[in-house]
């Protein structure tokens, strides 16, 4: 006995009006940046965790303590080698103002300094 196939309830896709792709022109707007940094330094998470507000480490479900700013609004994820990662800000210019902010409260925890 042949299958039966069953009947869609769609009806085959009509062929569109062309679109002239040369006259259109997109709307483009950066709503987030994201930046890869490094401090080259060893950081105590532990400590950087409990004596800073807005910072959360939890080492057994993720490796990087996270540290959200407010102003300018912005997330880093800092690991103990130093690597940080800062999204959530829309421009360069807050990028560096979230960084430089950040390099200055974690260079209190700094364990030691690893060469470039």
């Amino acid at each position: 006995m042949p299958q039966r196939t069953p009947k869609s309830s769609q009806q085959p896709a009509k062929a569109s009006a062309k679109i002239n792709f040369d006259t259109l022109k997109p709307n483009i707007r950066i709503n987030c940046i994201v930046v890869k940094a490094e401090l080259h330094a060893v950081v105590d998470l532990y400590a950087l965790s409990k004596n800073v507000r807005g910072v959360d480490y939890e080492p057994e479900q993720f490796p990087g303590a996270i540290y959200k700013v407010n102003n300018p609004s912005a997330t880093i994820i800092l690991f103990k080698n130093g690597k940080m990662i800062c999204t959530g800000t829309n421009t360069i210019a807050n990028v560096r103002k979230v960084l430089d902010m950040v390099a200055d409260v974690v260079s209190k925890y700094v364990l030691e300094v690893t060469p470039k």
